[in-house]
């Protein structure tokens, strides 16, 4: 829709030279797309169940009889006379429907699981077994007033038209169309092995389960698991993931980086000046087309499947790339609240950002499509000369991140040695305790991202900044509780990407072989607390000294000289 409305006011929105510099650059950059994206399918045979006050749901129902035959759940009975005083009226069925107080839906499209209580809580029935003799229903029209299902982006299929998320002549059109198989994009990519959620046990990050507005994401206790049949593509999960283990995958986020750069380099290859990225969601593409007509010619739309999708990176990059400003342009009024939050907390990164290097905030910035006098442009790049336009920043998110900060502090007006972060940025240090630190490395086994890590040839401790995204297991799992985390921005790339030393110290060795195996005040820890246990009694207290090799054959000798102290060994 956007190239067709920009072709037809070609006149007036290319006229001069920025114009024509940016329908060169936007038919010249191949456009944001999978060739085949992975999906998943939905099965509908169209049984649906309303929920509601019977009188409301009686009336409905003889809209929907296209459809496989409409199951009836109130949630209220209907006052009429031979129903006053009757105990039993949440109980009956009487012509198709049924009655319960506190029914219970989840699901999606073609997997609907409605459950009602039976006598209290001891038992719980499956309505659609007993009305449909199926195991779920493929479609809910909920008429209740403040909805079944509690997420902000309802699953497919669910149809919340008493909370006022769903309109009724709308689904009444639309619902007939709803049996068949529908295949939907698969948005996300999930690599656990990269997740920061858990670790032997230690709960940590929980950024991305607390971004997700369709309640597709979930814990297991030990990782993060998303359902992809409730997933809408929202992307705020993938924007939140500091360490990427979720990533948008509609596109994949390095085509997302490479078009950015690539429209920015064919505007100006094509004469354009003073370029201002505009990236928006696909919702608001008529919005944006009309907006353009006010909007001046340098500014540069980017179509994004929803705006959350791209975050902080992205942004950076494109001024890096030469924008002057990126604009994120939305409804700002019907901004559902989670991915408002996400959002609005990315943008206050982002502002602590700039705001420390001397640069204004709204070189970044969120646009109302509703404000008129929204836009304020900027007329001098951030950078004016910069080698990394010459060719697209890469690595991971992070990496493409520092990159940019790093460049634009080069030449920024200020240049602290840190700056303060938003709490819960995934940026900053830990803090440690050494004198109570025993040098476990219970932190280095759970850290996701090895920015804590062991020295390795003796003992001691390992801090990474760059690497540090803030998730806090290292600190709930030290047995010292010594470990702190410290959020903030570190300036000085190379100490920030440097191997800063926490904590070391001398090296016990064994008593039996000399090899170095622990730290020394490990040991003595370990002695103190022992030495009144009754397995460390004489010389078996001497083991805590030894290393494993010579403890295990200090073990089997006493074993096979003494067969009955296998009992105390």
């Amino acid at each position: 829709m956007l190239k067709t409305t920009l072709e037809a006011y070609a006149d007036s929105l290319f006229a001069d030279r920025n114009g024509q510099a940016r329908l060169t650059a936007l038919k010249g950059t191949v456009e944001l797309a999978n060739l085949i994206p992975p999906t998943v399918s939905y099965e509908s045979r169209g049984n649906v169940v309303i929920i509601g006050a019977e009188a409301e749901i009686v009336a409905l129902a003889p809209q929907f009889s296209a459809l496989n035959p409409v199951t009836l759940l109130a949630t209220e009975v209907a006052e009429t006379p031979e129903r006053r005083g009757n105990a039993d009226s949440d109980t009956l069925n009487r012509n198709n429907v049924y009655f319960a107080n506190a029914p219970r839906v989840k699901g999606y499209l073609g997997a609907f699981d409605v459950e009602c209580d039976i006598q209290g809580e001891v038992l719980a029935a499956n309505l659609a077994k007993v009305a449909i003799g199926r195991e779920c229903f493929d479609l809910v029209i909920d008429l209740t007033p403040t909805g079944m299902i509690a997420s902000e982006i309802p699953p497919p299929g669910y149809y919340a038209i008493g909370a006022g998320k769903a309109d009724l002549a709308q689904v009444v059109e639309d619902l007939p169309d709803m049996m068949g198989t529908f295949d939907k994009p698969k948005y996300f990519r999930l690599n656990t092995d990269l997740c920061a959620h858990s670790s032997r046990g230690v709960e940590g990050c929980d950024r991305c389960l607390d971004a997700c507005p369709a309640g597709a994401l979930s814990s297991t206790g030990h990782s993060i698991e998303i359902n992809p049949y409730l997933c809408q593509g929202v992307g705020t999960c993938a924007t939140a993931c500091p360490t990427e283990a979720i990533q948008y995958a509609l596109p994949e986020a390095e085509k997302t980086q490479h078009f950015v750069y690539q429209l920015l380099a064919n505007y100006r290859q094509a004469g354009g000046e003073s370029p201002v990225l505009m990236f928006y969601g696909l919702r608001d593409e008529a919005a944006v087309s009309k907006r353009l007509e006010t909007l001046p010619t340098c500014v540069l739309p980017v179509a994004l499947e929803e705006l959350a999708t791209v975050g902080i990176d992205t942004w950076f990059s494109a001024l890096v790339y030469g924008a002057h400003q990126v604009l994120l342009a939305a409804h700002t009024a019907f901004i559902p609240p989670t991915i408002d939050r996400v959002l609005a907390h990315e943008l206050q990164t982002a502002h602590a950002f700039l705001t420390a290097m001397g640069y204004d905030e709204k070189r970044l910035d969120l646009f109302d499509l509703n404000d008129q006098s929204s836009y304020a442009g900027f007329n001098a790049p951030l950078l004016v000369h910069n080698p990394a336009t010459d060719s697209a920043l890469d690595g991971s998110k992070r990496d493409k991140l520092f990159a940019a900060l790093d460049a634009l502090y080069a030449i920024a007006p200020e240049q602290p040695a840190t700056s303060s972060v938003p709490a819960t940025a995934p940026y900053g240090s830990v803090t440690c305790q050494t004198d109570d630190c025993t040098l476990c490395m219970s932190c280095v086994a759970v850290c996701p991202t090895r920015a804590l890590h062991a020295i390795g040839d003796r003992p001691g401790l390992l801090f990474v900044e760059q690497d540090c995204v803030q998730c806090g297991l290292c600190e709930k799992a030290c047995p010292e509780k010594v470990i702190s985390l410290a959020p903030g921005m570190n300036w000085d790339a190379d100490a920030r990407q440097a191997s800063r030393l926490i904590h070391e110290e001398e090296a016990a060795c064994c008593i039996t072989c000399g090899k170095a195996f622990a730290p020394a005040s490990m040991v003595k820890m370990l002695t103190e607390k022992l030495q009144g246990h009754s397995h460390f009694q004489g010389e078996a207290i001497r083991r805590l000294s030894m290393c494993e090799d010579c403890r295990v054959r200090d073990i089997f000798s006493t074993i096979v000289d003494d067969p009955e102290s296998q009992l105390r060994v």
